[in-house]
């Protein structure tokens, strides 16, 4: 059970081509975002789709595959861990951002 206690796993797809940075450490990240979209029958019977944006950060070899494969309108699987950070900004005022740590990725679009 320890493998469940921090687990996310999403399909979507890429709002945005990932942008990717090779660091001063020799490491590469990349961050992307995916949309993931449900639907439900509201109270008077109509179908409301509701779209969630999740922000995702990739490190080396997954990032090397990000940058690589994945571009916008692309849909995606991923497995990962949920993350909270928080930092100030030059006026003190304190910011929070949850991402997934993307450790996989696989890709459902069909072959061109």
């Amino acid at each position: 059970m320890n493998t469940l206690r921090n687990r996310v796993q999403l399909i979507g797809n890429l709002g945005a081509n990932p942008e990717v940075r090779d660091l001063s450490s020799g490491k590469k990240v990349a961050r992307f975002s995916i949309a993931t979209s449900d639907s439900y029958r509201d109270k008077e019977g109509n179908q409301v789709k509701e779209t969630q944006w999740h922000n995702l950060l990739a490190w080396n070899k997954t990032a090397e595959f990000a940058e690589k494969y994945l571009e916008k309108g692309k849909r995606i699987a991923i497995d990962g861990k949920l993350t909270t950070r928080n930092w100030e900004d030059a006026e003190g005022k304190k910011h929070y951002i949850t991402e997934v740590i993307v450790n996989e990725v696989m890709m459902l679009d069909k072959k061109e």
